[in-house]
């Protein structure tokens, strides 16, 4: 019964919406409403005020990870705890205060992975990095790492709940991302560090 209110705290946890406060703090126009209209870091870098994209990366990191740790701290085993980091991870793609609309989810997502076992965040960071570098597209970056996400479980868990967790928020991820998919696809996708102007189709 405990795990309910767990689930539940974790889910507000992760719909806090960083992008949009950092926003409001740094006095920056809404995020919803430039770029790809995408609550999260990658759209706050396009107002071209790194501190704020920088403060959102780390909020929305944190509260992913913070879900994973206070519930291992409580005493819940490891599969409960990934399924705090899976509400908190579905708190920011449906947050409780943008009216259920939130961001893709790809800080979040690392933040869980990170609580789940630091190595298959450092793996997936690096697939981020490395697609990101060469590409400049952050949504291939995600897509990527989204994707190798559930295999980096595997090698370093092996077949457990948590990977299953792993491989759920890898699909939502990719969901999240079906627009983007269209975008890249069409060539109509805008880069990191891109135009602030609205892209077409967000």
């Amino acid at each position: 019964m405990l795990l309910l209110p767990l689930l539940l705290a974790a889910y507000l946890l992760g719909s806090i919406p960083f992008a949009v406060v950092t926003s409001k703090l740094f006095g920056l126009q809404d995020p919803r409403k430039y770029g790809s209209g995408n609550p999260g870091a990658t759209n706050v870098l396009r107002s071209g005020n790194k501190g704020a994209a920088a403060l959102t990366l780390l909020g929305d990191s944190l509260k992913g990870w913070l879900a994973v740790w206070a519930a291992t701290r409580l005493g819940f085993d490891a599969s409960h705890a990934a399924l705090a980091g899976l509400a908190a991870f579905l708190g920011h793609v449906f947050s409780a205060f943008l009216r259920f609309n939130g961001g893709k989810g790809v800080a979040t997502a690392l933040g869980v992975l990170a609580g789940i076992d630091g190595r298959i965040a450092i793996f997936s960071a690096v697939i981020w990095l490395m697609i990101a570098y060469t590409s400049r597209y952050s949504s291939a970056a995600a897509l990527s790492a989204a994707v190798a996400a559930p295999f980096a479980g595997l090698l370093f868990l092996g077949p457990t709940a948590p990977v299953g967790v792993v491989a759920v928020i890898a699909a939502v991820l990719i969901w999240r991302h079906k627009a983007n998919i269209a975008r890249l696809r069409a060539g109509t996708e805008g880069k990191i560090g891109g135009s602030k102007n609205k892209q077409p189709g967000a």
